[in-house]
């Protein structure tokens, strides 16, 4: 297959939308009503990349409408150890009403039994035409207990038939072609894969084909292959009309030609949609079609998820499955979280000052990639902070020499500048301060910094074996090896505590015992 790429068509009319002018309200109006006889119109509402959010699934509760509720995929984020955040995502998904999601590659953080548990209470389907699973012979049952595969692949659908006043509208779904490379725990889905992008293409169009064939001529693909893959899809198929999507966290307000209104080999428009991440936004897509179901008009509206009061119903609801939260401070002042994963981030910075206090470590570290969310002015309670930190990971304390220490941050430095994504990310600290050069993609300069404030100059050119520190972090960024270079094994470990670092926030906040104030930068420079 020849892929096109082309960023648009100026061959081909542009379809007459709807003018843009309130594409940043967080309460869109209605499409007016067409002229034409035999238009259809609908309202889509959509989400994606949750990432087990409850706070803010709470919030969109609130606001999402729509005919239609659809999602982008990953609804959800943790593993087997987040099962209460497991079920009160698919509590979510259901209160919302969503009738169908794609899969993507946070559904598969645990096992295929724990997740097929969890797709059973769902209302909906996850619809994923380019995934496959394949048995492994060598595998005994034990292993196969032990790592928890089930028939998740009987637990999936292709595509759906949905109706709308009315109206049949065909939906399908498709997960990233880089789902394998994405998973905490791969061992748990060893057995399955995922289509390149150029069969993952003819498995869509082969679907949209069938769908076709039963008379549907309104179809919505629910993708989680990320934005740029999507554009690619948008101009190498034909009569898809809609792209819910999802993975790469774009926020796409309004509709622009060339960043979500594409052409399809047929020449008909298709809108794609993606609101960002971690269910700060929400959206929803006014649509109008022809007889022959082709877009005529169009208007997309993005919802800020923190403008909206979360419903006392459903605030029940959440803690009757997850707990009630425990009040733990109150926030007196906080900036807006960044938006990208090469600044400087306070509130991780927050964090990891309370590692370093309540583990009595020299020096914290966090990973900058695995804060999803951000410290909000008012009433903080514990569910707010452990939606900051989502991922379940065991505290560790390990003695780390100062060569270790400096080459990890020198290949962090350089695959965050050099990477899809800028990740993994410029890490957060407490007891340090360094300088990049982003334009060389290069650590330039660090600092020990003591804990009477005492600034130290370490030589990172020549960093010392023999010179030890004692280090905070989690276990994923200690001993897994996944996205940094390891620390310290866990057997090196001094301590290995059972909670993660949302449990020493809550201390370190209720330990300070005033209000809080967010403004921990200058820990990271720049250098032009």
């Amino acid at each position: 297959m020849n892929l096109k790429i082309s960023t648009n068509n100026f061959n081909i009319r542009c379809p007459i939308f709807k003018n843009q002018k309130s594409e940043h309200s967080t309460a869109p109006n209605r499409l007016e009503k067409s002229p034409e006889q035999d238009s259809f119109e609908i309202s889509l509402g959509y989400v994606n990349d949750t990432h087990g959010q409850t706070n803010n699934m709470m919030r969109i509760l609130s606001g999402i409408k729509g005919d239609l509720k659809l999602s982008g995929g990953d609804n959800d984020i943790g593993d087997e150890k987040n099962k209460a955040v497991h079920r009160a995502t698919i509590k979510f998904l259901n209160i919302a009403n969503i009738k169908a999601s794609a899969l993507g590659n946070h559904e598969l953080d645990t096992t295929q039994e724990d997740l097929v548990d969890s797709l059973r209470d769902f209302g909906g389907d996850f619809l994923a035409i380019n995934f496959r699973k394949e048995l492994i012979d060598e595998l005994d049952e034990d292993e196969i207990k032990a790592l928890g595969r089930a028939p998740l692949d009987k637990a999936l659908k292709n595509s759906k038939v949905v109706e709308v006043n009315g109206e049949k509208i065909g939906l399908v779904g498709a997960s990233p072609v880089d789902m394998f490379e994405r998973l905490t725990h791969p061992d748990y889905h060893k057995d399955c894969s995922v289509d390149a992008l150029e069969d993952t293409i003819e498995d869509i169009q082969e679907e949209v084909d069938n769908l076709k064939k039963q008379g549907i001529n309104k179809i919505i693909l629910l993708s989680h292959l990320g934005h740029s893959k999507d554009q690619i899809v948008a101009q190498n198929t034909r009569d898809i009309d809609v792209i819910v999507g999802g993975h790469t966290h774009e926020l796409l307000r309004g509709i622009k030609d060339g960043k979500n209104l594409f052409y399809s080999t047929n020449g008909e428009p298709v809108v794609l949609t993606e609101a960002g991440r971690d269910g700060n936004y929400f959206g929803r897509l006014d649509l109008t079609f022809n007889k022959d179901g082709v877009i005529t008009k169009a208007q997309n509206n993005i919802g800020e998820t923190r403008l909206f009061h979360k419903n006392m119903i459903n605030q029940y609801v959440f803690d009757e499955i997850l707990g009630k939260p425990e009040i733990v401070g109150f926030i007196k002042q906080a900036p807006p979280p960044p938006t990208s994963l090469i600044e400087e981030n306070p509130h991780a910075n927050f964090v990891c000052d309370a590692m370093r206090a309540e583990m009595g470590a020299d020096i914290a570290i966090w990973n900058n990639g695995g804060i999803r969310n951000f410290f909000h002015e008012g009433v903080i309670d514990s569910r707010d902070i452990k939606d900051i930190a989502p991922f379940f990971d065991r505290m560790s304390l390990a003695e780390v020499s100062e060569k270790t220490l400096v080459d990890m941050f020198k290949e962090t430095v350089k695959t965050t500048y050099t990477s899809h994504g800028n990740k993994p990310g410029l890490i957060a600290v407490s007891g340090l301060n360094y300088t990049v050069n982003p334009k060389k993609a290069k650590l330039t300069a660090m600092n020990f910094v003591d804990k009477n404030g005492n600034v130290i100059p370490i030589n990172i050119d020549n960093p010392r074996e023999d010179k030890m520190y004692k280090v905070a972090t989690d276990e994923f960024m200690m001993s897994a090896g996944a996205d940094f270079a390891v620390l310290a094994p866990h057997d090196k470990c001094i301590k290995i505590l059972p909670y993660d670092k949302d449990v020493l926030t809550c201390e370190y906040i209720k330990h300070l015992d005033k209000p809080i104030v967010i403004n921990q930068t200058g820990r990271i420079k720049f250098e032009e």
